[in-house]
């Protein structure tokens, strides 16, 4: 008989490349599946995809990730990453299938100061926050064996839409950078983000799993500490609060992730080096 397979959802994202290529990395069977083949927010599109995949697991990388555009857009952004959770989870639980799906520091106020665990009370301040704490709750409502992994501020080797790949390239070319200063935040390597997600998935766990390497900074600091490393000016960094950026959304002062849970991944400076390494950048 064939080995099931895992279905990742929204493999056209950054995330979704990256379980991709790390289950083929790690010589796990998977099938892939963009948001136009499968629309998680559609019932009958999801059974279509069991019927024909016959997963054992469920990877969910799909959702709405642009924050700011979410406060004009809430319609479409619950769609995505509320309902569509929701319909993975009752159709998981339905077919006795695993499901992973992934929450964000957002769904936090900032109130505490300190690193927020799993059993931290929710209290989003933004429409992008509130879809995910909304999903988490329906998640486990309807599927009380699902994964649900919060994480933050993820930046990877493999695309350029993040904050650090960005950074890199103003520096380097000799361009300011303005970045927030007084929000802090837990920046998170996606090749240890998909590799603790896929150890917890195989290990058969369940419930809230907050994923995030370790060492809170600001994105002002993030972006010093870069030009650091790279060897270019730190003084093209231009720190900014959030009164003086004005963004649409509002973003906590301290939404940084710890655990209580056990699964600890590397420190955030070991990760920059990693992806200073892999993407050439390293001096």
């Amino acid at each position: 008989m064939t080995e099931k397979a895992i279905l990742i959802t929204g493999i056209g994202g950054t995330l979704g490349r990256a379980f991709v290529r790390l289950c083929g990395d790690e010589n796990l069977r998977f099938h892939g599946q963009t948001r136009q083949q499968l629309d998680i927010a559609d019932p009958d599109s999801v059974e279509r995809a069991l019927e024909t995949f016959e997963p054992w697991a469920i990877v969910n990388a799909a959702g709405y990730v642009r924050v700011d555009d979410a406060e004009g857009d809430s319609a479409d952004c619950f769609r995505a990453n509320a309902t569509g959770p929701r319909v993975l989870a009752r159709a998981c639980s339905a077919h006795g299938v695993k499901l992973l799906t992934f929450s964000t520091d957002l769904v936090f106020d900032g109130a505490k100061g300190a690193p927020y665990v799993e059993s931290d009370a929710v209290s989003p301040r933004n429409v992008y926050g509130q879809s995910k704490a909304e999903a988490e709750q329906q998640v486990q409502a309807a599927f009380e064996d699902a994964l649900i992994v919060r994480t933050s501020a993820f930046f990877g080797p493999w695309d350029t839409a993040n904050f650090v790949t960005q950074t890199l390239s103003s520096l380097a070319d000799g361009r300011p950078v303005e970045a927030i200063a007084d929000a802090t935040v837990s920046p998170t390597y996606v090749p240890d983000l998909v590799r603790g997600c896929l150890q917890l998935l195989t290990a058969g766990e369940r419930g809230v799993w907050h994923l995030a390497n370790q060492g809170a900074t600001t994105w002002a600091d993030l972006a010093r500490q870069l030009a650091h490393l790279s060897g270019c000016d730190p003084s093209l960094v231009q720190p900014k609060t959030l009164r003086e950026l004005a963004l649409p959304a509002a973003r906590p002062r301290y939404s940084a992730l710890g655990t209580e849970r056990g699964l600890h991944l590397p420190a955030l400076e070991d990760s920059l080096n990693r992806y200073l390494y892999d993407t050439g950048w390293a001096r």
